[in-house]
């Protein structure tokens, strides 16, 4: 039985239109893959064997998104869909981008020089689908190969070794014996590549519903080419049972940097991420929930109070779930955490030194003058008010730090 998927009402009429024009245009790659497996493309790539002038052409208003690989982006109802002209790649000498595209007539050309078979298929209406080098089989099979010979596939884009592992986590798929032999061999060529590619494909890898086949960039003998430190993060014992409780957890990047990271220390996680090129709100929260992951939160309400001071609501949050999925057998005692910080917020009790009942300037109008005592004074009457959040009132506070002025 033929296939056939379907395609948004955009696209299509992107399609029609290069064919009313008497050029071949298909979808393909990653959006026919997903149509595939059931899933909803993110984006709907269009190949055509139709020029970049003969594009421009043919829609009159274009974006010219990247014409020296053939690239050009046709806007509909406010959505850039990107159109490439068939192109056959010239040689790789930087293990990442061809030194010169060639564009080409010929369908066949244009899928040869793709990654893996499942990304290698193309589809229209009016052909079905166009898959030459099994494609369809090995998404039926959850298999990851490359299309070609696999050296020659990875040597052209060394990236290619760690999108093999990504793809095989997020698709729950086995990567092919002569593939993973390839990316094995070429795992040092990962030095070539940026690093903010490299983590864009590890985070990936880690929000997946498998984020535990991270281990396979260790078992290939990559991580010795990632960043120093990245691959004394494996010698942690308990890392694969916790990857594998970590599909559990939401899919944020904190988060599930946290799980891979939590043994590595505060200060060895934050170097590691900052070696990667990660944001620093994600570096940041990592940190703290590192920092907190070996700490025991006791089970009183001075002590919760303190812990969620430390950090944002929602990394708190992250942080009781992460200790959780990491030690089931803690179970109780999380809830028994949880329950006690959401009965805090719903007192709306001070956990923020910004919600002390008094300010700098208020201190400063007592007789404080600004610096070190002014900030240490603020210090010690929040770390009362954690103790006891009855006594954040203002008349109560100010005549604290009047007495403690009196004593300096």
């Amino acid at each position: 039985m033929a296939v056939k998927l379907e395609i948004p009402e955009q696209v299509e009429w992107i399609l029609n239109r290069l064919r009313q024009c008497g050029y071949e245009a298909y979808i393909v790659g990653g959006c026919v893959r997903d149509a595939l497996l059931g899933r909803k493309p993110g984006d709907w790539d269009i190949t055509t064997s139709a020029l970049p002038a003969e594009v421009k052409k043919v829609f009159g208003r274009t974006i010219d998104t990247g014409l020296q690989h053939g690239t050009v982006t046709v806007m509909r109802d406010h959505v850039g869909y990107e159109i490439t002209t068939y192109r056959i790649d010239g040689e790789y000498e930087d293990g990442r981008h061809p030194k010169e595209v060639a564009f080409t007539r010929e369908l066949k050309e244009d899928l040869r020089r793709r990654d893996f078979t499942i990304n290698a298929m193309a589809y229209s209406h009016e052909t079905g689908l166009v898959d030459i080098f099994g494609g369809e089989e090995d998404l039926k099979n959850g298999v990851i190969r490359c299309v070609g010979k696999a050296h020659e596939r990875f040597t052209e884009d060394v990236l290619r070794i760690l999108r093999a592992i990504r793809f095989s986590a997020q698709l729950n798929f086995k990567i092919e014996e002569e593939t993973w032999d390839a990316l094995c061999t070429l795992a040092p060529g990962l030095v070539q590549i940026s690093r903010e590619r490299i983590q864009a494909e590890l985070t990936k890898t880690l929000l997946s519903d498998r984020p535990e086949a991270i281990l396979k960039v260790e078992a290939a003998g990559m991580s010795p080419y990632i960043v120093p430190g990245f691959s004394e993060v494996f010698l942690d014992r308990e890392l694969k049972g916790r990857l594998e409780q970590s599909r559990l957890l939401p899919g944020e990047k904190a988060l599930r940097w946290s799980v891979f990271l939590a043994k590595a220390g505060e200060k060895n996680a934050a170097a590691v991420l900052r070696e990667l090129k990660m944001d620093n709100d994600t570096i940041r929260k990592t940190e703290v929930l590192v920092r907190w992951f070996g700490k025991e939160i006791e089970e009183n309400e001075t002590a919760v109070r303190r812990a969620m001071s430390a950090m944002d609501d929602v990394v708190f949050d992250w942080l009781l779930e992460l200790k959780e999925a990491a030690h089931p057998e803690n179970t109780e005692h999380i809830r028994t955490v949880r329950g006690m910080a959401l009965a805090s917020r719903g007192r709306g009790e001070c956990i923020r030194k910004k919600q002390l009942a008094v300010t700098g300037n208020d201190l400063i109008r007592l007789g404080f003058v600004p610096g070190p005592d002014l900030g240490q004074t603020l210090d010690v009457l929040f770390e009362e008010v954690l103790e006891n959040p009855g006594c954040n009132n203002r008349q109560e506070l100010l005549a604290r730090a009047e007495s403690m002025l009196g004593c300096k």
